[in-house]
């Protein structure tokens, strides 16, 4: 379990190191000298920015979508190192068709399913034998209800109960391992209607998740003001959140014009 004192000396491994939100994460984590293990799906994207760290940082390889290599790949890296304090899970697909294709929905499964539970699996289990430690997910809030991309939406309602029953077990082991289910904001959606109000900078979001893995939060909305819609999301009758679109600001004026026109 990190906190603001312990955070020195620590190592972390962030799965999914690729992302823009995962570079600005460990960034951050850099600059609280933090040990880095980064992992992506093509590492040598990452030699440039692994070199411009101020801390030590390794880079390897990680087939998001092969379970079985996902598990020996963490094996191997536990082996390697004395500790690892923390693990950041930020991994994912999301893809919408109003046609529902079956294979991007398979992938979607394949990654944010499988692959997921098996980064998670497999550290709570390492965490375990080590006897501490804190695992930590980039989740949405997208899994509080159904949705357009059908797939992504109950991955992730997916990813907050797997997370809840790790938590659960650390508790009955009586283990300091902390899970942090760290929930974004709809910024796919957000950054498509192009909403100043709720698009934070990556900066700003990582800042904030930073922050809810050293304070140990079991859950934490990113950014902030993501809490209220959450709560609202939860508590809509369906027959007025079924009205929701994913259009932009420009689909929504077209339809507009469309409409006074006749």
């Amino acid at each position: 379990m990190l906190s603001k004192t312990s955070m020195t000396q620590a190592t972390a491994i962030i799965v999914g190191a690729s992302s823009l939100l995962s570079r600005e994460i460990a960034k951050q984590l850099a600059d609280q000298d933090v040990e880095l293990v980064l992992l992506a799906q093509d590492p040598e994207s990452l030699t440039d920015f692994a070199a411009s760290l101020a801390t030590k940082v390794t880079v390897h390889g990680l087939q998001i979508d092969q379970p079985q290599t996902i598990i020996s790949t963490l094996e191997s890296l536990w082996q390697q190192l004395q500790a690892v304090h923390l693990v950041v899970v930020n991994t994912g697909l999301n893809s919408y068709d109003p046609s529902l294709p079956w294979q991007p929905e398979a992938d979607i499964i394949t990654v944010n399913v499988q692959g997921f539970s098996a980064v998670c699996n497999t550290a709570f289990r390492l965490f375990t034998e080590q006897g501490y430690g804190q695992l930590a997910a980039v989740n949405s809030i997208a899994g509080l209800r159904g949705g357009p991309s059908v797939a992504y939406h109950a991955s992730k309602a997916y990813a907050s109960n797997y997370l809840e029953g790790l938590s659960m077990h650390a508790q009955r082991l009586k283990l300091p391992i902390t899970i942090t289910d760290l929930q974004l904001g709809l910024l796919d959606k957000a950054a498509m209607q192009q909403s100043r109000l709720w698009l934070s900078p990556p900066d700003v979001v990582a800042r904030q998740v930073v922050k809810a893995m050293q304070s140990a939060k079991r859950k934490a909305y990113i950014t902030k003001r993501w809490r209220l819609v959450a709560w609202l999301t939860v508590l809509l009758p369906e027959f007025i959140y079924n009205t929701r679109h994913w259009r932009t600001k420009e689909q929504r004026k077209a339809e507009k014009a469309a409409k006074k026109a006749k």
